[in-house]
Parts: structure tokens; C-alpha cells; sequence
């Protein structure tokens, strides 16, 4: 019974994380700026706290397809290297063919 007379703020803080955390926590509103009867600007916020496992669990987890949230989705995306290096193979022939035809033909010395 003491800790419910005077709980120490650690214990109530780590309580209502861990709270947020398994449960999720949704915080929605809207801002809306009016001059004059005229809304200039509206902000609609919608946040949501939770941890992974619960994100999971609902159908969010668009870090996994993020390449700089991923490690396996940058490896995935870019793939061994041998894409980027026929890309780069074919932009330099390019590039060599653009040089040639930009060329004009050489005169004779006289």
C-alpha cells in the first residue's frame, strides 16, 4: 500500500510507457487558420505510439520496405551491385557515343 500513497515518478513513468507501448496510443486534431471568415490553412495530425510488436500486429510496417530505415531493403533494392554496374556500362557508352557525334571533323594541317 505505500507505493500507491506516494509512487515514485519513475515507477509511474515506466508504467504508463509501458502502457502506450503494448495498448498504442492515437492522437488526432486539426488546426485551422481563418482570417475573416476565410480558412487560410488547415493541418490535420495524426500520431500514433506503439511499439513495433503492436505495429506489427495492426498491419503497419512500411520500415521494412524503407531503404534507409532497412538494411534488407537497401540490399534488396539495389541487389548484388551487377544492375548498377550494367547501368553504369550502358551511361558510359552512351556518353562516349554523345562525345564522338558532338565532335567536329578534324582539318587538315597545312
Amino acid at each position: 500500500m505505500p507505493e500507491f500513497v506516494s509512487p515514485t515518478r519513475t515507477h509511474g513513468l515506466v508504467d504508463i510507457l509501458d502502457r502506450v507501448l503494448d495498448k498504442g496510443l492515437v492522437i488526432a486534431g486539426d488546426i485551422k487558420i481563418n482570417l475573416a471568415n476565410v480558412e487560410l490553412l488547415t493541418i490535420q495530425v495524426r500520431l500514433l505510439v506503439c511499439s513495433i510488436d503492436k505495429a506489427e500486429q495492426i498491419g503497419l510496417n512500411w520500415w521494412r520496405q524503407d531503404p534507409r530505415l532497412s538494411s534488407e531493403a537497401a540490399v534488396g533494392r539495389v541487389g548484388d551491385g551487377s544492375d548498377l554496374d550494367a547501368r553504369l556500362s550502358r551511361i558510359e557508352q552512351q556518353l562516349t557515343q554523345l562525345a564522338g557525334a558532338a565532335q567536329p571533323p578534324a582539318r587538315p594541317h597545312r
